[in-house]
């Protein structure tokens, strides 16, 4: 018996010395130099049991529900008044050429369907001269097709407008030979100039052309006697434009498969454009090469007339002042600040990312499942999707030819008066990866060369995976816009994902972030971004659970719809439910209705709201709040007298019949 005693006390002792080593080894391990990985047992247990005790399903909520004050909105584009249907004997043709990316062209068919609505005209089919032929796409397409279902845009709009394929036999060779007046209206042309000056010539030749390169034609905000026309800028958007049968397949799908791992995803969109950065004088806030490519871009604007302030300007002002996108790893840090976790699903939005991969490392490091349509499309999907195409040669950066020894005398002997200081070192090799890509003729030449065939072809490619990220952003059960409402009366990405978003489901989480006031709050804590004091914290949800509220509604309002109605088309296209309580009306300096003001809902959508609700009710739960979150270990905030630590883990319809 006394023996046994003893192995007792032996094994006590074995387990207490156990339990000192582990906890020394995890003090060691918690206050290493290493500062980003971090363990916590109270986390650790959070994670584990969260789903038993019920702290997952309220954070859950707090991070992907709806936004309550907006829950009444509903989507309601239809003609309010009388809407007589387009005559066939109309004034005449409208054809058009439309330049730009993805975000310009979308804006510009909704402007062009409203002008010929305005003048009563018929449509031609317009071109996207990203996608034409001579841009190497396949046979299959032609430039409308490329992106859009041309069937379905036609049939969507047959009581708005007569739209056409192409133009009568008879008038074809007329307009090759250029004999119709032709136009280049501003994206701020006011509906005067057109009922004025382009309309009588409409009615002499019949047949007019107009050439968009702005994102749009027609301005913005209208008068309150135009406001079906503005109804018929939301039905061009959000149903007639409707893309080809297999880019919506694509994009269903994934969407299907990031709703497949169980969890609720968000969708980001950096905003890090070349266009957009040289326009704001944003190239002191990347390094190298990139800085120069930014300035060369800057430098052609301002020859063009597009730029009228001096080539080198202060990046950092310029970022203070809001006018620059955030960098991913500030829009990491604001993430973690908001209390998503390590493994939550980010999906990056956008056909291109200035700066590359490079830039996105901090945001990987804090949110290991981030991915792209790379990761969730095979390349045969891709490949399936761009059609056949015939072969090129891939674009291998070509030096400049050797100069001879006979062209280096000569040059020397043209050196100047002697006597003459000795001749530099040898320049540092130019590395092979230093050339590859686009951008490689930084490095040999100071002229950006013209683009090859295969540069062409993949700014056509553009616009597919644009399409495919703009659907996986709208249905997203949150959005983070890098760069928005940018004043450079350009169309955006991330705006027009937004208004959509706003429209067919408003009580969506959309997040609308002042970059001017968080860069006032990163200035604080630049020196200390990644353990910024709990007050820091505090202030950064406040902000960004404002943006999603009237806050940043009434925001959207004043700075996003004078640049473009599809960025915020309410209350035109909207109305609100009878049930739910009227908002305070605020109306802004000009008279139109920047929160309130909406239409009461027809009967129709009131009923299909209430058997909504009632299956809901009936058995259906908030898949936000059911979610497993097995998967989403809960940030450590670290909470101290000190301050917050943000701790990484790197291991871890409308029908037009109606």
């Amino acid at each position: 018996m006394v023996f046994k005693s003893k192995i007792k006390w032996v094994a006590l002792f074995v387990l207490a010395l156990s339990m000192g080593s582990l906890l020394v080894h995890l003090s060691i391990t918690k206050f290493s130099a290493a500062g980003l990985v971090q363990y916590s047992p109270l986390a650790a247990l959070r994670q584990d049991f969260g789903s038993l005790i019920g702290t997952q399903g309220s954070r859950s909520k707090k991070l992907w529900g709806n936004v309550k004050a907006f829950e009444s909105l509903q989507p309601y584009a239809n003609p309010r008044t009388n809407y007589p249907a387009p005559n066939e004997e109309n004034n005449g043709f409208i054809y058009a050429k439309v330049f730009g990316g993805f975000e310009k062209i979308r804006s510009s068919i909704c402007d062009l369907v409203t002008i010929s609505r305005l003048l009563n005209a018929t449509l031609v089919i317009p071109e996207i001269q990203e996608s034409l032929r001579s841009k190497g796409i396949s046979y299959k397409f032609k430039s409308f097709s490329y992106l859009y279902n041309e069937e379905q845009f036609i049939a969507s709009l047959a009581r708005d407008v007569i739209i056409v394929k192409s133009l009568p036999e008879n008038l074809k060779a007329a307009r090759k030979r250029n004999e119709f007046p032709t136009f280049k209206p501003k994206v701020s042309t006011s509906p005067n100039y057109y009922i004025q000056e382009v309309l009588p010539k409409l009615k002499r030749t019949q047949v007019i052309g107009l050439i968009l390169t702005d994102g749009g034609c027609l301005q913005s905000i209208l008068p309150p006697s135009m406001s079906e026309l503005q109804r018929l800028r939301c039905r061009v958007a959000f149903h007639a434009l409707q893309f080809r049968p297999e880019i919506e397949i694509l994009g269903r799908l994934m969407v299907e498969r990031l709703r497949a791992w169980g969890q609720p995803f968000l969708a980001y969109h950096p905003g890090l454009v070349r266009e957009t950065l040289a326009y704001h004088g944003c190239a002191e806030l990347f390094q190298d090469v990139h800085t120069e490519l930014i300035q060369y871009r800057r430098a052609q604007m301002i020859r063009q007339g597009i730029v009228n302030e001096e080539l080198s300007v202060d990046s950092h002002l310029r970022r203070d002042n809001g006018s620059c996108p955030l960098m991913p790893e500030e829009v990491g840090i604001l993430l973690r600040a908001m209390g998503y976790p390590p493994k939550t699903i980010i999906y990056l939005a956008g056909s291109e990312t200035f700066g590359g991969h490079r830039v996105l490392i901090p945001l990987r490091a804090m949110f290991s499942n981030l991915v792209d349509r790379t990761s969730l499309c095979s390349q045969k999907e891709f490949s399936d999707l761009i059609g056949p195409e015939t072969s090129l040669p891939q674009d291998l950066f070509q030096p400049p030819p050797a100069k001879s020894e006979k062209q280096l005398k000569e040059e020397w002997n043209k050196a100047g008066p002697r006597p003459r200081p000795l001749s530099p070192p040898p320049d540092r090799p130019i590395y092979l990866h230093e050339k590859e890509g686009w951008y490689g003729w930084i490095t040999e030449s100071d002229t950006e060369p013209s683009p090859s065939a295969m540069d062409l072809r993949n700014q056509a490619h553009r616009l597919l995976w644009d399409a495919l990220d703009y659907i996986v952003s709208v249905e997203a059960d949150a959005f983070f816009p890098g760069f928005h409402n940018d004043g450079s009366k350009w169309p955006d990405f991330a705006s027009l994902v937004m208004g959509q978003r706003l429209y067919e489901s408003a009580a969506s989480r959309t997040y609308r972030p002042d970059r001017k006031l968080l860069a006032e709050l990163f200035n604080i804590t630049r020196e200390n971004m990644y353990h910024p004091k709990h007050n820091w914290t505090v202030s950064v949800k406040e902000h960004l659970n404002r943006s999603l509220d009237e806050n940043g509604f009434i925001r959207q309002s004043l700075f996003s719809k004078p640049v473009s109605f599809l960025s915020h088309p309410l209350p035109e296209c909207s109305c609100r439910t009878s049930s739910a309580t009227v908002p305070n009306e605020l109306k802004g300096k000009d008279g139109r209705f920047l929160y309130g003001g909406e239409d009461e809902c027809p009967k129709w959508i009131q009923r299909g709201q209430e058997a909504g609700s009632l299956e809901l009710a009936g058995g259906k739960t908030d898949e936000s709040e059911s979610s497993d979150y097995d998967e989403l270990p809960e940030s450590d905030d670290g909470d101290s007298k000190n301050g917050t630590t943000l701790v990484f883990d790197r291991d871890e319809e409308w029908d037009p019949n109606d």
